[in-house]
């Protein structure tokens, strides 16, 4: 995975969704991908925007980058999922995963 030649099986593209998009869409992505028999799937989180902070209102930067990783560890997804790795830069480099999937019993 780490050399970027497996290919995929599917993708989704979560950069742009807020939070309460990106969770469910998640979800229902991973476990149908699993039911379908997929194993490798590629998560596009976005990289976060670059740019001046207001040193009044702090503003977090690449939400979803941070927090993806957290739902992919959380039921019901952790039971799908078996192993997450950065991509690789033709895939998305820092700002997509790959997921592994486990096999569906």
């Amino acid at each position: 995975m780490k050399r970027g030649k497996l290919v995929p099986e599917a993708r989704i593209d979560l950069h742009g969704m807020t939070l309460d998009q990106a969770h469910p869409a998640l979800t229902r992505f991973i476990l149908g991908a699993q039911s379908s028999g997929k194993r490798l799937v590629l998560v596009i989180t976005g990289k976060g925007k670059i740019g001046e902070d207001n040193f009044l209102v702090s503003r977090q930067r690449g939400v979803l980058k941070r927090q993806v990783p957290h739902w992919l560890q959380m039921s019901p997804l952790s039971q799908a999922v078996q192993q997450v790795s950065p991509a690789h830069i033709r895939h998305g480099g820092d700002g997509a995963l790959y997921v592994y999937l486990r096999r569906q019993r």
